[in-house]
């Protein structure tokens, strides 16, 4: 082919023209080789990209109920309504009266089914088919134990029990009005009021303690999973009544706790000094009282006290039962008889508690009635009459003898305890213990202790 044509010579002719053509060769080899090397790049081979992972979806584990694995179940959580009975719960779930009335036949000695009662949780773990055929019955009867009823094969009942966490704990206040409310308002119980009222009402009257009176007290709360159920034992108490400071210390010396001041005395009597937990006196032992019932004037010879229909009325010491029937008068009462020196009487229940009859014993702090208006009155409370040699006197103004005091073998013990006590007591700030609640230590019970 040819590449020059006559004009082309014609410049070669001269050196400029040489020069030019040159040039033009240079420039348009340099753009060709710059165009080859971006083409080279522009189809270089792509780097590889990383598709997106498919993730499978990770199916949760059934919840393991009470120690059973519901894989194959449906849960179903309730509570037992008013008049509800088991054999109308388990025929909503394909279970038939005669297999209830041979789980109940096999349960009598571990948990009667007629003590299911209402406003308790149950579980019922039943197949996933149409008829949902129930194969467990969980009942709670408290927030300590539950009751598996296994309503398989030959069917099958036990009794479990969770485990118990107790924490000591402390709490502090001063006295605003009364000693129930200041005590609660500090992050205390009505159970905890009772318990320090009993340890105290020989020392003290405590319908007449005064504002500015100042009380801390150390005590054991028992927790199931992260709820409180209720408390253990009062491990200590101090009272400052009119600058007066009184402490009980708990010890036990192999017969249960007992309290003690700092000098080691008992705070107890051989007597509880009320019937009934920390309540209202409505009527005093007198010689000239208006009957409301009589409408005269005659001697009072008890001690009268306001309490609900139902409240549970206890023996004020250990005894024998001398009577345990009903009167007009009295309406329905008992008499104890604790020694050759003392017996008691309590009046107008509403009954008797179960196993009180004539010839019974009866242990100090031990039920043997509940509070009702029996008898001769106008509405619930309790008369308590009491006797010493023979004579009726003022319960209230007695005075009886005092328990014994720590025996000599463990006084040493004692002082140590009396010691650590008072240390904790002494860093505990009533003015700045924030909710009276100050965690001091913690253990574990048994399962159900």
């Amino acid at each position: 082919m040819t590449i020059f044509n006559q004009s082309h010579l014609v410049m070669f002719k001269s050196s400029k023209g040489l020069a030019i053509l040159i040039a033009l060769s240079l420039f348009i080899f340099i753009t060709a080789a710059q165009t080859l090397h971006f083409n080279t790049d522009r189809f270089t081979e792509p780097e590889e990209t990383t598709q997106p992972e498919v993730v499978e979806e990770v199916k949760m584990p059934a919840p393991i109920v009470y120690g059973i694995a519901t894989d194959s179940f449906e849960i179903v959580e309730t509570v037992i309504e008013r008049g509800e009975t088991l054999s109308e719960i388990l025929s909503s779930y394909n279970i038939s009266p005669t297999t209830v009335s041979l789980l109940a036949s096999k349960s009598k000695d571990i948990y009667n089914v007629r003590r299911i009662s209402a406003n308790r949780p149950y579980t019922i773990l039943h197949l996933r088919d149409s008829a949902q055929t129930a194969q467990y019955f969980i009942y709670e009867p408290n927030n300590v134990e539950y009751v598996i009823y296994d309503l398989r094969g030959d069917l099958n009942v036990t009794l479990e029990k969770r485990e118990v966490k107790v924490s000591e704990r402390a709490l502090a206040g001063e006295i605003k009005h009364s000693l129930f409310q200041s005590i609660v308002d500090a992050g205390g119980s009505p159970q905890l009021v009772n318990k320090f009222a009993d340890i105290y009402a020989w020392r003290l009257d405590l319908n007449r303690i005064q504002p500015g009176d100042k009380f801390k007290l150390i005590y054991e709360e028992k927790e199931v999973n992260g709820t409180t159920i209720g408390f253990g034992q009062l491990k200590a108490a101090f009272f400052e009544h009119q600058g007066d400071s009184i402490y009980a210390i708990g010890f036990d010396e192999g017969n249960g706790l007992g309290y003690f001041d700092q000098k080691g005395q008992s705070l107890k009597k051989a007597f509880l000094r009320e019937p009934l937990e920390y309540s209202r006196i409505s009527s005093r032992y007198t010689m000239n009282r208006y009957h409301p019932v009589q409408k005269r004037y005659k001697p009072h010879l008890g001690t009268d006290f306001a309490a609900p229909r139902g409240t549970p009325i206890r023996t004020v010491g250990d005894g024998v039962v001398l009577e345990a029937r009903y009167t007009r008068g009295n309406g329905y009462y008992v008499k104890v008889k604790h020694n050759k020196t003392y017996t008691t009487q309590y009046l107008h229940m509403s009954k008797f508690a179960k196993g009180i009859k004539a010839g019974a014993r009866v242990k100090q702090g031990q039920t043997i009635g509940y509070v009702g208006s029996t008898g001769l009155a106008t509405g619930p409370h309790l008369c308590y009459r009491f006797w010493k040699n023979g004579k009726q006197v003022d319960a209230l103004g007695v005075k009886l003898p005092s328990a014994n005091p720590v025996e000599k073998k463990h006084q040493e013990e004692f002082a140590a305890l009396k010691e650590q006590t008072i240390n904790q007591f002494n860093a505990i700030d009533v003015k700045s213990a924030k909710q009276g609640l100050l965690a001091t230590g913690e253990q574990k019970e048994p399962a159900g202790a």
